[in-house]
């Protein structure tokens, strides 16, 4: 309409209101049809680059079954200073594992076969399973 107004302006040099309308209604109307293409629009069928990895426990990953007898498993999921289990934060397991691992740690201390205030030495070099100074979810100590 603006386009349109400034032609007729243009023309006629400073026409009337009333010969404008006559001029406007004589021109053809111009319609712009904007039309939106997906040719350059880009794809959305890659996996989101900045999701992490879903971290997954490593007994579970490993389909590892805790057991009271395998003491040199369990004791890793001990403090070699005070004897207390780690926490789900520190090691890394899912719930229904570390549930399971406490378990069976009281069952083996109940059964003479592991200490319960200080790791065995025998178990001290082992390789470790996590870092217990470098925990998944910080903790206050």
């Amino acid at each position: 309409m603006f386009i349109k107004m400034f032609a007729i302006k243009r023309l006629t040099g400073c026409a009337s209101s009333s010969s404008i309308y006559q001029i406007q209604k004589s021109l053809p109307s111009i319609h712009f049809k904007f039309t939106h293409s997906n040719a350059d629009a880009p794809t959305f069928d890659m996996e989101n680059p900045f999701e992490k990895e879903k971290r997954q426990c490593i007994l579970c990953k490993y389909n590892i079954t805790p057991d009271y007898k395998n003491i040199k498993l369990l004791s890793q999921f001990q403090s070699p200073y005070t004897g207390r289990i780690y926490g789900r934060h520190i090691t890394g397991l899912c719930e229904h594992k570390h549930q399971h691992v406490e378990a069976e740690i009281v069952k083996a201390q109940s059964a003479g076969l592991m200490t319960t205030y200080i790791k065995e030495p025998c178990f001290l070099k082992d390789p470790k399973l996590f870092d217990p100074e470098n925990p998944v979810r910080p903790h206050r100590f």
